[in-house]
């Protein structure tokens, strides 16, 4: 059996890593279309397709602690927590290491500020009556479509001026190389094809709508067949499994998508699809999860209050870190956020496990 899982694993690594190239492709492709650009599409499409992961896990746990299963209210804290660590410090810290990531002025001002206040909003809601009952997942709905909406007037009026320079690249000749033989002709006519075929709408969405299958499903093999080693051959407790397992294997679409984008240039999608991920997942995921939980609602103990305010601390370093080195999140950047992660993860792992101490964080009320 657990060559079974071992191998799941591996072939959902495969699905999200190719999905993602697909993925990018497509919402670079149609952005430009629209002219829309690509930081737009990737703080709404792409954000809300690659939080589907989280949004299945949240609304699982949810009906399952409305059916009695208390492990399931620790999975929508974890997954959505630990998320919003992960997608900040270590797919945003990966993602500045492979190429300088540009935060537009917007993001600066507007979004990433707006992701700090709505996190103490989560935390406020949580600590005021030691947990969240349904109406305070409808709260956090409300507000995401508020969000929604501000999205979209932004992109109206950004929409004649953005990807000029995309549209300038794409006519730019390329250099062609001589035609090769065997396999490794039939690759490069495949990849010639492929190209081509790019210019098409319909191609456009169908690889956008085909990678985002491959990414979530990926992400859902990675998941299970990933808890089920950690529960049952390595006896992980659920809580810690929700914050690193659940909430890594969650994550796993916006780490291959934003690296993915970042690789390919289109920075845009890697910075927006982070962020918007986040701001999905605060207000829409854990939301949706809490309001499927009905009456029984989800605790919020010390540990969801720790990991709350180092969710926080990211969000603040991301925002810390934008208006230097010419408003780019650089190598350094990157490396303070993969530290952060690395230390703080220790430490929680090392709690769970009664070698050191969780600390008594005092609460906000």
């Amino acid at each position: 059996m657990a060559f079974l899982w071992i191998f799941l694993l591996l072939l959902g690594f495969v699905l999200l890593v190719k999905g993602a190239d697909f993925f990018v492709d497509g919402a670079a492709g149609i952005a430009e279309k629209l002219h829309v650009s690509t930081f737009i599409i990737g703080l709404t499409v792409v954000a809300l397709g690659t939080s589907a992961p989280e949004a299945a896990v949240s609304v699982i746990g949810g009906i399952k602690a409305s059916m009695g299963d208390i492990t399931g209210t620790q999975v929508i804290m974890g997954n959505v927590l630990g998320s919003n660590m992960l997608n900040i410090l270590l797919i945003l810290g990966i993602s500045a290491l492979v190429t300088k990531l540009p935060v537009e002025k917007s993001s600066r001002y507007i979004e990433i500020p707006f992701l700090i206040v709505i996190s103490f909003i989560f935390l406020l809601l949580g600590d005021l009556g030691g947990g969240f009952a349904w109406y305070d997942g409808l709260i956090l709905v409300i507000l995401y479509a508020l969000f929604m909406a501000y999205t979209i007037i932004m992109a109206k009026r950004t929409k004649q001026t953005a990807l000029l320079e995309q549209g300038a690249a794409d006519a730019t000749a390329i250099a062609v190389a001589p035609p090769r033989e065997g396999f490794k002709g039939f690759v490069d006519k495949t990849k010639s094809k492929y190209s081509q075929l790019k210019s098409k709408v319909w191609f456009l969405i169908l690889i956008t709508v085909a990678g985002l299958a491959m990414v979530v499903g990926g992400a859902q093999l990675v998941v299970d067949s990933a808890q089920s080693i950690a529960e049952d051959l390595l006896h992980i407790p659920t809580d810690i499994v929700a914050l690193t397992v659940v909430a890594f294997g969650t994550s796993l679409p916006e780490l291959v998508t934003s690296v993915s984008a970042a690789r390919k240039g289109d920075v845009g999608l890697a910075t927006g699809n982070i962020i918007g991920s986040n701001i999905a997942n605060i207000l829409l995921i854990a939301g949706l999860g809490f309001i499927s939980s009905g009456g029984v609602g989800a605790p919020f103990d010390i540990a969801s209050l720790a990991d709350g305010y180092v969710s926080v601390l990211a969000a603040v370093l991301l925002l810390g870190f934008s208006f230097f080195n010419g408003n780019k999140l650089g190598k350094a950047a990157g490396i303070t956020m993969l530290l952060v992660l690395f230390g703080y993860y220790t430490y929680r792992i090392c709690a769970a496990c009664g070698v050191c101490p969780m600390i008594q964080i005092p609460t906000l009320f």
